[in-house]
């Protein structure tokens, strides 16, 4: 399985005018076959606000799942389904680019991750559970999750591809435990 992604990117010509600057198959993908995903990077920013001077191709590099520090990430992954893939935390974390302190915690699924950022996830097609520390959720085609830098993990159960647009926001960390994380909670 390969995944295509066709990738459209507008900008400005000579005389300010909106053009199209690219059109064509997302170039950066990747199939990670040990952990039954494959990806396409469709763009990566490293700082808010972004430049929309700068027109060099942001996705030519080598980045791992979290954003680069101030900046952003969106991604398309598809999950196939796989729900009793074996693999050890620390390969997995290693193969995700999350080799490091706050990469993750481990825990129940040796997929369980964090990164230190904001994480929404729209759900395209299929279906996918995310598992938490405490219980899980399950998510379909049409859901939209917001991800606040928790440690999880996704499984995908079923016996079709799951499909979720990720865009990841570089953003503060949690106050450290013990410390109120939610201050004033609205009603």
């Amino acid at each position: 399985m390969t995944i295509r992604i066709r990738r459209i990117v507008t900008g400005v010509d000579g005389a300010g005018r909106a053009i199209v600057v690219q059109d064509g198959p997302v170039a950066k993908t990747v199939s990670r076959p040990a952990l039954s995903v494959e990806g396409a990077l469709i763009w990566v920013t490293d700082e808010t606000p972004v430049d929309l001077s700068k027109y060099e191709e942001p996705t030519d590099r080598e980045i791992g799942v979290a954003p680069p520090p101030g900046g952003s990430i969106l991604r398309v992954v598809d999950f196939l389904p796989d729900p009793n893939r074996r693999i050890d935390n620390q390969a997995f974390l290693k193969e995700m680019g999350l080799a490091h302190p706050d990469g993750g915690a481990g825990g129940r699924h040796p997929f369980m991750h964090r990164t230190r950022s904001i994480d929404y996830a729209i759900v395209l097609s299929g279906e996918i559970d995310m598992l938490l520390d405490e219980g899980e959720v399950h998510v379909a085609a049409g859901d939209f999750l917001i991800q606040r830098g928790t440690n999880h993990a996704w499984v995908n159960r079923g016996t079709e591809v799951c499909r979720i647009v990720f865009v990841l926001i570089d953003a503060r960390d949690y106050p450290p435990p013990n410390a109120n994380p939610f201050p004033s909670r609205p009603r």
